[in-house]
């Protein structure tokens, strides 16, 4: 029986596990965490995504937890609206599922054979890679020896830049930088998303849960690279200082309640190959889309069903490059999708920001989710060519 080590316990990593563990696989997953509750931000299903979640049968559970989102409000940093967005008139007939990334990663987790190891709190230190089979050193010292290790623990996988390519090669930052966290619900959104933009800043305000809201901040930054926790707050403050007072004043009650954001990068994983022997990434470690272009978690479970497919009938090097091959040109119009649309999404300067406005005020709404729709359905045309052969 073959065996699989996987690094992360995400959206990349339970779906290779949910996927090999039904080819007759053995599988272990070693999760940094101590638990699999790995945040609470809001995520979409569509395309490829929504329709690999219906080949695993997901959609079940995944439907009562979605979100009906009715519109998002746009205001300025006076806090003057500047556009509606109704959401419906946009994915009117497309297959759409918004919910929070720990409901698809608790579906994934409920659904995996009692056969799938899970070892949280457990990372690999390191990877020795062999004709007969890649040999896994775990944190406890502990060690294990695979078939196939596979490396799906994030945009800045830390065994990626030793096994792999350096972050210096393959990280490619967009120039802007986004902030997540979660606050008490002093705003009454409902069903509803609150957005405060101005030129180079955008703060999104949206509910979690009763009583709970999440709030996304994106922003263009001449500066990469992590942020130290201790440096985050302060840093959030000089890209508000500017912002509507509401913005400040959620910022602030925050702080004080002693949460901690997420700051990263808005940044893509460039590699002109994702596998090493017997080592493959997967997920955002691959190939990270941003949350610009979308579809980041979708072709996290496309990824897995091609893999475990190209498994079944090919030996492990050529099933390797076929899975590469099948799924790299959708990555790559999906990358290209987040260069171009970061600056519509964010503009920079005054003037940029006037004319977005301007045009998604007067744009039709028709067009816009024929824009949106068709891009979409070029996806999901992609993704059955790259996955025909596993029909």
């Amino acid at each position: 029986m073959p065996s699989v080590v996987i690094s992360g316990a995400g959206v990349a990593g339970l779906a290779a596990a949910w996927w090999l563990s039904r080819a007759g696989w053995t599988v272990t997953v070693v999760e940094r965490a101590a638990d699999l509750r790995t945040g609470g931000y809001m995520m979409s299903l569509s395309g490829p995504g929504h329709a690999a979640a219906a080949r695993m049968g997901l959609l079940p559970k995944l439907e009562p937890r979605a979100y009906h989102i009715d519109e998002n409000v746009y205001r300025d940093r006076r806090g003057r609206e500047l556009m509606r967005l109704r959401f419906h008139e946009i994915i009117e007939g497309l297959d759409y599922l918004v919910m929070r990334r720990t409901d698809l990663i608790a579906a994934l987790r409920e659904d995996l054979p009692d056969s799938v190891e899970i070892r949280l709190g457990t990372t690999i230190a390191d990877v020795e890679d062999g004709s007969d089979g890649a040999r896994a050193t775990f944190s406890d010292g502990t060690t294990c020896t695979a078939d196939l290790v596979l490396l799906a623990d994030g945009m800045r996988s830390p065994l990626r830049g030793r096994l792999i390519a350096p972050d210096t090669q393959c990280l490619k930052p967009l120039g802007y930088r986004f902030a997540v966290y979660e606050m008490k619900d002093e705003m009454g959104l409902g069903d509803g998303f609150v957005s405060y933009a101005e030129p180079g800043h955008i703060v999104e305000y949206y509910t979690l849960e009763e009583g709970r809201v999440a709030a996304l901040h994106v922003w263009h930054s001449r500066e990469a690279g992590p942020v130290p926790a201790a440096e985050r707050w302060d840093l959030l403050a000089q890209v508000t200082a500017h912002s509507h007072p509401s913005v400040r004043a959620q910022l602030e009650a925050v702080r004080k309640s002693g949460g901690m954001p997420l700051v990263d990068d808005l940044a893509l994983v460039d590699l002109p190959r994702w596998s090493r022997g017997r080592i493959l990434l997967l997920g955002d470690a691959a190939h990270c889309l941003t949350l610009i272009s979308g579809q980041g978690a979708g072709m996290a479970l496309t990824s897995a069903a091609i893999l475990a497919d190209a498994l079944s009938r090919a030996p492990l090097p050529e099933a390797l490059a076929e899975h590469e091959a099948r799924l790299r040109p959708s990555i790559l119009r999906l990358q290209d999708r987040s260069r171009k649309m970061a600056g519509m999404f964010v503009p920079r300067s005054p003037v940029a920001f006037a004319m977005r406005n301007i045009f998604m005020r007067h744009v039709p709404r028709k067009w816009l989710g024929r824009y949106f729709l068709n891009a979409v359905n070029a996806e999901i045309l992609a993704a059955q060519g790259c996955a025909a052969k596993s029909g």
